[in-house]
């Protein structure tokens, strides 16, 4: 079991019985917030966690992050109207937050440390199988798209619905469609371009 996935029962079995009597109306209500937060999150947590894995490239990094989504969802005391273009929200939130904390910590590596990262044996095509290979392409075509153009795709691979790629990304429900487009268009081409250069 994963860290992330100790956050929650796998089933509902846990969850105690909802007393009744003086006060059980606060309790029945916390009660259910659990049940419907536990449910919640054994059916988003994965699509959160591949979102996340998709745009760092980072599995442990999604991971956390993922995770952190929940917790705060958790902390939030009560579900929002939509909570899937909620958590989408946070989620693409805390990404953001994440590469700003590595482009600054980057920023402070010394030239001489840098050279030693950068100096490390990188694998050569040969020494990948197939999957590596496309994987390696398909990130190189999305690190070369916007920010926008790759959350959309990213998003609408995960299943996301127009209204709610809408409320994750701050759009007008309407320009989802064209801007989901035109978005598919390019990473075409940059995975055309990618093709090429190899």
């Amino acid at each position: 079991m994963t860290r992330a996935h100790a956050l929650a029962p796998s089933d509902h079995s846990s969850i105690s019985p909802i007393p009744t009597g003086a006060g059980g109306h606060a309790l029945s209500e916390s009660a259910s917030f659990h049940a419907t937060f536990v449910a919640l999150f054994n059916a988003q947590f994965p699509r959160i966690f591949r979102l996340l894995d998709r745009l760092t490239g980072e599995p442990d990094l999604a991971e956390d992050l993922a995770q952190e989504t929940f917790i705060r969802l958790h902390r939030r005391g009560g579900l929002p109207d939509d909570p899937d273009a909620w958590l989408a929200t946070v989620a693409l939130n805390l990404f953001r937050n994440a590469r700003s904390s590595a482009r600054r910590r980057r920023e402070l590596l010394t030239v001489e440390r840098g050279a030693q990262v950068h100096s490390e044996a990188v694998a050569t095509p040969d020494d990948r199988d197939d999957s590596e290979i496309i994987r390696a392409r398909v990130r190189r075509a999305l690190d070369a798209l916007s920010e926008r153009e790759r959350q959309l795709l990213l998003l609408r691979a995960e299943g996301y619905g127009y209204r709610e790629m809408s409320a994750a990304l701050g759009l007008n429900a309407a320009s989802v469609g064209v801007l989901l487009a035109r978005a598919k268009q390019r990473f075409r081409t940059m995975y055309e371009e990618v093709l090429r250069a190899h």
